[in-house]
């Protein structure tokens, strides 16, 4: 009688934990995808980080003359967000910053760095 017990709770919290992991997955896959597109036409690789406030958060590397789509964090964009993009030159001294740009949630940037 106890292992039977044992069993039906085992089942039980299998399929409650099977229950939450799909409700997961369904939210996720509701909140639409925020991405920068990054045409870098310079020779150097670009570290990009987006700028919220005070906050820097690393997207990811853009690589020289290829044009790279980096996500940017839910927790970042929420309602209309005013954001700004740095792009850190690997191996390079400048670090240029875009000016202020409204982004809302599935939005699409584009940002283009020159060559030189």
């Amino acid at each position: 009688m106890k292992i039977a017990r044992r069993v039906f709770l085992g089942v039980l919290a299998l399929t409650l934990a099977a229950c939450t992991t799909a409700a997961g997955r369904r939210q996720a896959a509701a909140t639409p995808r925020t991405t920068v597109s990054v045409d870098n036409q310079a020779l150097l690789d670009m570290t990009i980080y987006v700028i919220s406030g005070s906050q820097r958060i690393r997207l990811g590397t853009a690589r020289g003359l290829n044009t790279t789509e980096l996500t940017i964090p839910p927790s970042v964009v929420f309602g209309v967000s005013t954001l700004r993009f740095q792009a850190d030159p690997i191996g390079g001294s400048r670090t240029p910053v875009s000016e202020t740009i409204s982004v809302s949630e599935g939005d699409e940037v584009v940002l283009r760095i020159p060559p030189g």
